[in-house]
């Protein structure tokens, strides 16, 4: 017979490890699987230095692994694998891995995270955290008086680019079609700003580090005539969207059109009881580590007032 856990944690990012933290000392004994990237979005970032007790700044890995520490150090268990099946149709619940062990358990918390979008390029993914970024917000400090450019149309990239214009002394938006998807006030704040360009109808098809091992340049192709060119650039930043790493509870819980999963308001509980959602899988909106970190906290705790309540 399988073990029936108090409460299981899908993902491991601030958010799941946070949920860990909280579940082990409120005596869960909760068992947390890291999935395919332990540690989530920040381990593919440099410098962090907009979380709360950290004056001089952590690497993100660093970070992250002191999160994971602290989970283990209550009693956490921890598994490198990631979860490939569910089944929330009775209680307890079942979590299948990708090397086929099965967890049954009476809580579910979800903090899967988001991914970013990429371009696919290779240099892109080789210059993550040297010049690449897909957040304006937790980078843009980095580039104080740089040249920088941002890829998109849509309202997160107008957000993006006129939050960078408090440090880069230029910013270029390279959109692919001859007009915005922006709505009309974000659009409108963006191209008034005399630090931000736009380069209509172009695709960036190259990110260029001439052997400096950060972003020196990018390659640009006109979305129609194919033409190429390269720009200097200090900065890439991606502004094409984020994708909630949900797939695996489609049809089964309450999400939105592009797959966030919705939780009562103010809460993290979703449409079935005893399975909560925290960070990044839920939260479209702020996508910080530090807000993360606050809903695994309170995922934790609603679960644990759910089995007192059983």
């Amino acid at each position: 017979m399988t073990e029936t856990r108090k409460t299981l944690i899908l993902g491991s990012g601030p958010a799941g490890y946070t949920a860990a933290i909280y579940a082990a000392r409120a005596n869960l004994e909760p068992v947390l699987l890291t999935g395919s990237q332990p540690g989530g979005q920040l381990t593919i970032t440099t410098d962090v230095e907009n979380y709360p007790g950290f004056p001089k700044g952590i690497m993100g890995p660093e970070m992250m692994d002191m999160f994971r520490e602290q989970a283990a150090r209550f009693g956490t268990e921890i598994k490198d694998v990631m979860g490939t099946s569910v089944d929330l149709s009775q209680r307890p619940f079942t979590v299948t891995t990708e090397t086929d062990e099965v967890f049954k358990t009476e809580t579910l918390i979800i903090s899967t995270g988001a991914s970013a979008i990429y371009l696919g390029l290779e240099n892109e993914t080789k210059l993550q955290g040297r010049g690449v970024s897909a957040c304006a917000t937790c980078d843009g400090f980095f580039f104080k008086n740089k040249n920088v450019y941002v890829v998109g149309g849509g309202d997160t990239a107008c957000e993006e680019a006129t939050f960078l214009t408090k440090y880069a002394s230029k910013v270029t938006m390279v959109v692919r079609r001859n007009e915005m998807r922006a709505s009309k006030i974000m659009r409108e704040r963006a191209i008034s700003n005399p630090k931000v360009e736009v380069l209509w109808e172009h695709n960036v098809t190259d990110v260029l580090d001439v052997s400096a091992g950060k972003v020196t340049g990018l390659e640009v192709t006109h979305s129609t005539t194919g033409v190429k060119q390269q720009v200097e650039a200090d900065g890439l930043f991606l502004a094409v969207g984020h994708k909630p790493n949900t797939g695996l509870f489609k049809g089964v819980l309450d999400m939105d059109d592009v797959g966030y999963l919705k939780t009562v308001p103010g809460k993290t509980a979703t449409n079935i009881p005893g399975v909560f959602a925290a960070g990044d899988c839920q939260d479209s909106i702020y996508r910080q580590a530090v807000t993360a970190a606050g809903t695994g906290c309170m995922a934790a705790i609603e679960a644990e007032r759910f089995l007192e309540d059983q």
